[in-house]
């Protein structure tokens, strides 16, 4: 339940419990029984406008602080088995959507580009020939690294339309990037950011982290200024979480919390810089004569959901808008999520290298038929979904329009949570008439309010969750 104690003690702590980016989180899920049938689901779907998601979960490293689903525990033939059921899944997709059509598309992982050409070239057609996304009209993203984004590969990612490239960096400083178990060094590094803005992608986005260990104020800094000379149109500013099953969670060190004051001190020299901010960790460069439409629509919501994808462009074909509120999205891939009104649902998660090699093989061995059931995931029933609709706007720029959450639930939002007001009373968030938004407090402490919308039944499966 929602209460004023509890989130008065909450705010009282760090404001770094715990990463809060969708809703439910995928500790919350569970195996399905009986399993859903996929086609009875997505018939009651509007399927007009979806976000269509790959995902690779190949990494030339496993990086300190990761929690991903990704393995660096791979081989070639091991990759085109990968690929070639990738390719079996998308092919039932198909014939389960029926008639769909994608806004949005994008390639996560892990690491896209530690594919080899051929099969990164695969996935692409993948989406294209298999899928039916018409890839020259949508916005499309793809995660790279500093050691796999080649001239190739960018040229490859190019020819097809790809138009935001999104690379981690975390560190300019070699010393706090070799601390946290990653190989990188900064001229290679600076290499590869040179080669992703002479192929010509519309939008670049860089990651870092605040946080790292030896890291301090100033050379978070220094690290944000070097970024700046890349005039980036995307920033990510991650802190860092130490969790359970990763390199940095196994070391018994103490961490010194200096994030606050990097991210207030980041925050500053952005907003000096031109950028505005869109949520918690995300930051955007407008260009002048840049609006909130074109071809990547409206924003807003989309950066607590899922990375944006791209910056308006007024030379883009017309295409429909995809909202992480309303529009649902297919997941492609041994850790993809796919997301409907009523259901999300994914394969089984891992951290342990174990748990994911275990995992990866049973999604090789998958038959064909068994792609048509959801077999593991989380149903929402009425109050998640609003919980989810609150959580996502809330924690983004735009704000919990009143006025919309009313066409979309048919009630009140103070009346079903009467507990909001207590944001405005520890000067959490301010309202108009309409809108119900963070202040610049509230968004520091974006990860603690977003853990308090969460729902007792979600709380108690994350808590109750062993992680692999």
């Amino acid at each position: 339940m929602l209460t004023i104690q509890n989130l008065k003690s909450k705010i009282a702590e760090s404001p770094y419990q715990a990463y809060v980016y969708s809703y439910p989180h995928k500790t919350a899920y569970r195996p399905l029984t009986p399993p859903v049938h996929l086609p009875e689901l997505w018939a009651q779907q509007d399927r007009q406008a979806l976000f269509l998601y790959i995902h690779i979960p190949f990494c030339e490293m496993r990086c300190g602080f990761c929690n991903l689903f990704t393995t660096v525990s791979h081989n070639e033939d091991f990759m085109s088995q990968y690929v070639r059921t990738l390719q079996r899944q998308a092919q039932r997709m198909k014939a389960v959507l029926g008639d769909a059509s994608f806004a949005r598309f994008a390639i996560g992982g892990g690491t896209p580009t530690q594919l080899p050409i051929q099969h990164l070239e695969t996935i692409l057609n993948i989406a294209e020939s298999t899928m039916g996304a018409k890839l020259q009209e949508i916005p499309i993203s793809v995660e790279v690294s500093p050691e796999t984004a080649t001239e190739d590969k960018l040229k490859l990612l190019r020819s097809h339309a790809v138009d935001r490239v999104s690379i981690g960096v975390q560190s300019f400083i070699d010393s706090e990037v070799l601390a946290t178990q990653r190989r990188q060094s900064t001229t290679q590094v600076e290499a590869t950011l040179t080669r992703i803005k002479e192929t010509g992608f519309p939008t670049l986005n860089i990651d870092l982290i605040y946080g790292l260990p030896g890291q301090t104020v100033n050379t978070w800094l220094q690290s944000i200024q070097t970024t700046l000379r890349f005039q980036p149109e995307e920033i990510y500013l991650y802190p860092l979480y130490v969790r359970s099953l990763t390199g940095l969670g196994r070391t018994d060190r103490e961490w010194d919390d200096i994030r606050l004051a990097c991210y207030r001190e980041g925050r500053s020299l952005l907003l000096s810089e031109g950028y505005t901010q869109v949520s918690m960790r995300m930051f955007r460069r407008l260009e002048e004569g840049q609006g909130g439409q074109g071809r990547q629509g409206g924003q807003g919501r989309q950066g607590i959901n899922i990375s944006p994808l791209s910056p308006p462009s007024p030379l883009s074909p017309p295409s429909p808008i995809y909202c992480c509120q309303a529009d649902g999205m297919i997941g492609l891939g041994c850790g993809a999520r796919s997301y409907t009104n009523t259901l999300h649902y994914s394969n089984e998660y891992a951290v342990g290298a174990k748990g994911i090699s275990e995992i990866l093989q049973a999604y090789i061995q998958t038959a064909d038929e068994s792609f048509e059931y959801a077999h593991y995931g989380f149903q929402l029933n009425a109050e998640e979904q609003r919980r989810r609709y609150i959580l996502l706007s809330l924690l983004s720029d735009e704000g919990l329009s009143r006025a919309s959450y009313r066409q979309q639930f048919g009630s009140e939002v103070y009346a079903d949570f009467p507990e909001f007001s207590e944001l405005l009373t520890l000067n959490l968030a301010i309202k108009d008439e309409d809108i119900l938004q963070l202040t610049e407090f509230g968004i520091e402490r974006s990860d603690t309010i977003g853990a308090w919308l969460f729902s007792e039944k979600v709380q108690e499966l994350m808590q109750d969750y062993e992680l692999k």
